[in-house]
């Protein structure tokens, strides 16, 4: 979504600013146009050539600085801005956004703006937490702002608590859900994701080559798309989309009540089944590794098996069950995996059934799905398992929709 975007990001003084750096780098690898604009003290904390040679374009200081918009930048970049980036947010320039000061470029174009602007604060725990400033920050929400963090941790003082800036990668994946369209806006979403693990002693178990990275790639669209996520996932290795509640299950029975309590607890609009879970688990799990006997027989031949719960088809069963999506991963490609796909989307009462060739997908960073109904089918890829997701929650919020 920041593809061909125009970002001016604005750099107040404080020690955070440094950060800003990675922020240009990341935004324009994400495609994004970036100007720079800095507040006279943020340019004693980082000089305007390191956003030059990041950007390729001049860092603005002064409204009369020399300049590639003519003699009034704020009005100029308030009028072609796409987004105002405020980063890092300072206490004192939050205040003057709030109250409409305009003493400097960076105040100003704020004050002309005509874009959305998001703001990243930065400060002292004890600045963050000041009544004044809540104010402030509340005020300036009430005119469409958004705000990015703070978060809690160490700060260059020394204390720990809120007001530490969120990292660079977590601002710009911020950034890039502004430009998403709402189409989940006031919706409850859970999505499954990864692989279950299925014990049969202390150290063997049955799992599956799932990464994980589809589910949590579908977790960010639907976040984007303004809905409010639950992310119950499998043993993975991946990072939180930002925003995204998660819950760590290892098992599919695991996984089946943790979303059978999410249910409980709160009415959802839409369930999407990404994990792969196992059909079956170890009868009895023993307490101890299982070796061989002195004949080389092992108990690991006579491993009797019980089926796991089907969590797609519980949730579709449930009285007033929420919109179901759900994933299978074949062998097959063509007419047979529509087949596969649609007598699924029959025998687990869900809306939509995903189908890929596992082959394709599985440690890949990219996929080519089809999205089955009872009515029709639509293809998609192969492309990045980003691009997939965003088809995906497309699909999904379309057929929210059109049950109204």
């Amino acid at each position: 979504m920041l593809q061909g975007k125009r970002i001016t990001l604005i750099v107040s003084g404080g020690i955070a600013a440094f950060k800003s750096c990675e922020a240009a780098r990341l935004l324009m690898k994400a495609g994004a146009e970036v100007q720079t604009v800095l507040t006279e003290h943020a340019a004693e904390f980082v000089t305007p050539l390191t956003f030059e040679a990041l950007t390729g374009k001049p860092a603005l200081t002064t409204e009369w600085a020399k300049n590639p918009y003519s003699v009034m930048p704020h009005i100029e970049l308030a009028r072609t801005s796409d987004l105002l980036l405020v980063m890092p947010a300072t206490a004192n320039l939050i205040a003057k956004a709030a109250n409409g000061i305009a003493d400097d470029l960076a105040s100003t174009l704020i004050a002309a703006r005509r874009s959305p602007i998001a703001f990243v604060p930065a400060m002292n725990q004890a600045m963050w937490s000041n009544p004044a400033l809540k104010r402030n920050v509340e005020h300036l929400k009430l005119d469409g702002a958004a705000f990015f963090g703070p978060v809690e941790g160490l700060q260059a003082c020394g204390d720990k608590g809120a007001g530490r800036m969120m990292e660079p990668a977590e601002i710009c994946e911020l950034a890039d859900a502004l430009f998403s369209p709402k189409t989940l806006s006031g919706k409850r979403v859970i999505i499954t994701a990864g692989p279950t693990y299925e014990a049969i002693d202390p150290v063997r178990g049955v799992t599956n080559r799932s990464s994980g990275r589809q589910g949590f790639e579908i977790a960010r669209a639907a976040r984007n798309a303004g809905a409010e996520v639950t992310l119950i996932a499998g043993p993975v290795s991946l990072p939180t989309p930002v925003g995204v509640r998660r819950i760590d299950v290892v098992s599919a029975r695991d996984m089946d009540q943790a979303v059978q309590t999410e249910l409980d607890q709160s009415p959802c609009d839409l369930f999407i089944g990404v994990a792969a879970v196992a059909d079956w688990r170890p009868g009895a799990v023993s307490i101890r590794k299982i070796k061989k006997d002195a004949s080389g027989h092992s108990a690991l031949q006579d491993l009797l098996w019980s089926e796991n719960p089907d969590i797609l088809a519980r949730v579709g069963e449930r009285p007033g069950a929420p919109l179901t999506v759900g994933f299978a991963a074949e062998t097959a490609e063509g007419a047979t995996l529509s087949a596969f796909a649609r007598e699924k989307l029959i025998r687990k009462h869900a809306a939509l059934i995903v189908a890929n060739d596992a082959r394709f997908a599985l440690h890949s960073e990219e996929n080519s799905i089809r999205i089955v109904s009872a009515s029709e089918e639509e293809h998609f890829g192969p492309a990045p398992k980003r691009a997939c997701a965003e088809f995906i929650v497309a699909a999904a919020a379309r057929e929210l929709a059109r049950r109204g």
